[in-house]
């Protein structure tokens, strides 16, 4: 086991530190979600020297895989060799018999993280992810024609919510320090260390699109993954941009309606700036309402319910109901469907 060079050390110190925000307490625990594969054991490596006796790390068990339980138990041996208090976090929802099981995964492994963030005294979150992941998520959104907001990708700061005990919402904010590592790198660093790991057999299941991408990405050298992930921070600085604009209008232009619904008036607006008030309208009725997500976020293609309202026609999306009169539109919680 060799320590690591002050230089990464201090690398990923400013990686960290510039993601926060001036509301945010310099000294609060460093938070991580550490699944026990390489790239979040590099992150536990390099956070634990850099925040001596500031780190916590939670590992989620899906109950998906027998070795699970296991893995959870090497992460917390891991933890308490590098001074790092750690919690292994159950998820005691069973999927549903029908669904995406990678996006019901990944819904409760979050919400169960953010909870026990807050619990544990922080409002941030640390993910692992890097710059492969970034360019692999850029790829598979472009891919699938994806608007400004997906091509975005893994945002580095990411402002979002979780639901509490009484139904109570909670901000916490998302960081990703790692964007500019690549995983070689992250890689090097567990070696170097001497770090167990585990390697997740899905990531190499080509039934899955990030798999396939990120074999393509790995054969072929001439596409940089930090050219790329600069393309995304780029586009999610626009993106933030025209989302302020947005909350300025969303002012402006709303209406008074229920403080669970929103209604505002559309009329002269393009388009792209519906696009933004849209996407506003749905998280505002979601987060009001405590409504479970489900597979909605904000790389979700809300182009269908856009074409519907510009026409002055009802849809929903994410279980909420969009009308159009004229050009007001207004967003409501879907009533239950009827059953016969």
């Amino acid at each position: 086991m060799e320590p690591l060079s002050d230089e990464l050390i201090a690398r990923f110190r400013r990686d960290y530190e510039q993601l926060l925000g001036a509301e945010d307490e310099p000294t609060q625990p460093v938070a991580l979600a550490v699944s026990g594969g390489p790239d979040s054991m590099g992150m536990l490596g390099l956070a634990a020297a850099a925040y001596p006796g500031r780190v916590i790390a939670a590992t989620v068990d899906h109950g998906l895989r027998a070795e699970a339980a296991q893995e959870a138990a090497m992460v917390a041996r891991c933890c308490a060799k590098l001074g790092v208090a750690h919690m292994t976090l159950k998820i005691e929802v069973p999927p549903g018999a029908s669904g995406n099981l990678h996006n019901w995964a990944r819904q409760e492994r979050y919400q169960l993280l953010k909870r026990w963030a807050l619990d544990a005294g922080t409002k941030l979150l640390c993910t692992a992810h890097h710059a492969e992941d970034q360019a692999e998520t850029f790829l598979m959104r472009a891919a699938r024609a994806c608007g400004l907001s997906g091509l975005a990708a893994v945002r580095a700061r990411n402002e979002t919510n979780v639901a509490r005990e009484g139904g109570s919402i909670t901000p916490i904010t998302l960081l990703r320090p790692l964007l500019t590592w690549r995983r070689h790198e992250l890689h090097a660093i567990v070696k170097s260390l001497g770090l167990p790991f585990v390697d997740d057999p899905s990531n190499h299941d080509p039934r899955f699109d990030r798999t396939r991408f990120r074999a393509w990405l790995a054969e072929a050298p001439w596409l940089d993954p930090l050219k790329i992930g600069k393309t995304a921070e780029n586009l999610a600085s626009l993106d933030a941009d025209l989302h302020e604009i947005s909350l300025w209008l969303w002012t402006e232009r709303g209406l008074e309606s229920d403080p669970l619904e929103a209604r505002f008036n559309v009329d002269g607006l393009p388009r792209g700036v519906k696009r933004y008030l849209v996407r506003m309208a749905l998280d505002h009725v979601l987060s009001t309402n405590g409504m479970s997500y489900g597979n909605w976020n904000h790389a979700s293609n809300v182009e269908p319910l856009l074409d519907a309202l510009e026409a002055g026609r009802a849809a929903t999306q994410a279980n909420i109901l969009a009308s159009a009169k004229g050009s007001v539109w207004h967003f409501c919680e879907a009533p239950p469907r009827r059953s016969f």
